[in-house]
């Protein structure tokens, strides 16, 4: 039987609030399904590049976070471009903007 999974939007909601608890600015930067679209996470390292990270699941069943634009922080537009060629798969995504100087990812899961 299938985990029960809080639906998209409620789930983009609390982890916009999980960032600002924690003095972490976070915004909603592109809005998809609400009942069940994936979310995107783009890192503005603010001065240090950015990253966009792809939300995902281990083999395990367990939350992650895969480095869809590779291990260093790459320009904006490079991230961007990353961010749109994603939205061209899957309509339904949701781009949730992190920024934080220190790279902080304050969402369950690991970055692999």
């Amino acid at each position: 039987m299938a985990e029960p999974r809080l639906k998209a939007k409620i789930w983009v909601q609390a982890a916009v609030r999980t960032c600002q608890a924690q003095g972490v600015s976070a915004t909603v930067a592109r809005k998809g399904d609400e009942d069940a679209g994936a979310v995107l996470i783009k890192q503005n390292l603010l001065g240090g590049g950015f990253r966009v990270l792809t939300q995902m699941r281990t083999a395990q069943g367990q939350p992650a976070w895969l480095r869809g634009t590779g291990d260093d922080p790459v320009e904006e537009a490079a991230a961007d471009a990353y961010i749109a060629r994603q939205v061209g798969r899957d309509s339904d995504l949701w781009v949730i903007e992190v920024e934080d100087r220190q790279g902080r990812l304050p969402f369950a899961g690991d970055v692999l």
